[in-house]
């Protein structure tokens, strides 16, 4: 229970107000997991303290086809989210102009897919450049005013949610919860929504969220909450985490397990840049290969070339060439070298100069540590020892793939001879 700035006022049960806020969300949209629910609530709550954040995590709302009901949970959000700006099509200018103010609205842009996908995306590359620059405070939009003679600064720091069909660009992906809408399966029912029916319950919520965290803004300005994932994923989650440890209850343990399990889903199923693909792809070809010290240039393309689920047949009538590897892995300190094999010499890469790129740009993935100030959790259990307290039984593991396999780095095999021809 938290109390108000205000210590005369009765303390405000922010994890009741939260629950309520859940109890909407699952009223009138299908959720893909409980987790995504639990994050969509505290993102919501977290719009009604943006004073507080030096982040403004982006909401990602995708599905692979219509009547997905990603269009009503954006209604719903429009609903709760503090002072709500809705737009299906709003020229950069206009946004600028919006945001840049004492309080800026929470951006809401449906059909997002129809802004960022296909040969809009050129045209529309300003208001890209908004969304990623307003991820963090103090990265202000310049424009030269020629009536003034002068530079202006226009603030472009808000929240914003997105929802379309279809993936959004990597680069607003990467600083948002991503939410993965499904059509509702048969047996799936949710009540109707009415903007004038059903609003004003909805703003009774806002008003809520705003009383209770408008009274804490000072609390979570200067909250540094433990966060199982790091570097930008840490920054994104941090302001919905923080929101959740003020509310208490169930709220930390859940907030955190949302973290884990979303993080996961969306680095297994991200938008991946074309050489860090090969970097993945590469590591592959070496354990179908046995996890030799070095293969060859030709047994590499064979086996890249010959995996049905990758592109690099696609690149070129003779699918990926020996030249176009080069090119790509170039960029990653990975060149090519004679190398003497039992059949004789030929061209080839050895695994070793790999592994400083494969840590870096696609590290095989790990079991996410719990933070210490946090109930640990005994493999097979629903409690945490010695308490009564449950939590979630399907703890995030991030899943393996053919690209991450464990137990391929430092696999202990005799060297084969290199010479020093490089090129």
């Amino acid at each position: 229970m938290t109390r108000p700035a205000n210590t005369d006022s009765t303390p405000v049960d922010g994890a009741a107000i939260l629950d309520a806020l859940h109890n909407v969300l699952t009223k009138y949209v299908i959720l893909p997991s409980t987790e995504a629910v639990d994050a969509v609530a505290l993102w919501i709550a977290a719009t009604h303290a943006q004073a507080a954040w030096a982040h403004a995590p982006r909401l990602v709302i995708r599905a692979p086809e219509k009547r997905c009901g990603k269009s009503r949970l954006l209604d719903v959000v429009e609903g709760c989210c503090h002072n709500p700006l809705i737009t299906v099509n709003a020229s950069p200018a206009a946004v600028y102009r919006a945001i840049g103010t004492d309080n800026p609205p929470t951006l809401l842009v449906d059909e997002a897919d129809t802004i960022f996908g296909g040969k809009n995306a050129d045209a529309n590359e300003d208001l890209r450049g908004l969304l990623n620059a307003g991820h963090q405070r103090n990265r202000p939009a310049i424009r030269w005013d020629n009536n003034t003679q002068s530079l202006e600064k226009i603030p472009t720091f808000a929240m914003a949610a997105l929802a379309g069909i279809g993936a959004m660009p990597d680069t607003i992906e990467d600083r948002a919860v991503v939410i993965r809408m499904r059509r509702r399966a048969p047996g799936e029912t949710v009540a109707p929504y009415r903007h004038r029916r059903d609003g004003p319950a909805l703003r009774a919520i806002a008003q809520r969220l705003t009383v209770w965290l408008g009274a804490n803004l000072a609390t979570l300005e200067a909250a540094e909450p433990p966060m199982p994932v790091e570097d930008r994923a840490a920054d994104t989650w941090e302001p919905l985490v923080a929101v959740a440890d003020l509310a208490g209850n169930t709220w930390p343990t859940r907030a955190r397990h949302a973290v884990t399990v979303l993080t996961a889903e969306a680095d297994e199923a991200g938008n991946v840049s074309t050489r860090v693909r090969l970097l993945a792809d590469v590591r592959t070809a070496f354990t179908v290969l046995g996890d030799p010290p070095a293969a060859s240039t030709h047994d590499l393309l064979t086996a890249l070339n010959g995996d049905d689920e990758a592109p690099w047949a696609g690149f070129g009538p003779t699918g990926l060439t020996g030249k176009r590897l080069g090119d790509l892995l170039r960029e990653f300190g990975i060149t090519s070298t004679t190398i003497r094999f039992p059949v004789g010499q030929a061209k080839g890469y050895t695994r070793d100069a790999f592994t400083d790129a494969w840590q870096r740009y696609c590290p095989a993935p790990t079991v996410p540590s719990v933070p210490t100030s946090f109930p640990q959790v005994n493999p097979g259990t629903d409690t945490t020892p010695g308490t009564d307290q449950s939590v979630p039984r399907n703890q995030s593991v991030p899943h393996l793939s053919r690209q991450n396999e464990l137990g391929t780095d430092g696999t202990d095999t005799p060297r084969l001879r290199v010479t020093g021809h490089r090129q």
